[in-house]
């Protein structure tokens, strides 16, 4: 299963975090994960000065990514995450038994 949990406050993303595996198919031909992958490495390709704006940790055993903005992203930036989120939402309305969003406030 693929865990998504995004913290937020008030109208800013403070942390995504995506952990797991989908498991809905067999190694290398699972579409939930590669659908996952697509998104995720599409959201970290395009933010802008990922080293100077981000904090992001990956690692591909584990299947986690975490992408922490290091201060209040840019216009696009924040729409970057934003699609990232709705992109995850969609898969998880078609997907739900292998992949889970939790949205949390502070």
């Amino acid at each position: 299963m693929i865990k998504v949990v995004i913290m937020q406050s008030d109208d800013e993303i403070l942390n995504i975090k995506i952990s797991g595996h989908a498991n809905s198919g067999e190694y290398g031909h699972d579409l939930v994960c590669a659908g996952v992958s697509s998104v995720v490495f599409g959201t970290l390709n395009s933010l802008e000065e990922v080293e100077r704006a981000f904090k992001i940790k990956l690692n591909e055993e584990k299947g986690l990514t975490e992408i922490t903005p290091l201060y209040r992203p840019s216009h696009k930036n924040k729409i970057v995450l934003e699609v990232l989120i709705t992109s995850l939402k969609t898969i998880a309305e078609s997907y739900g038994d292998y992949i889970k969003i939790r949205e949390e406030r502070k």
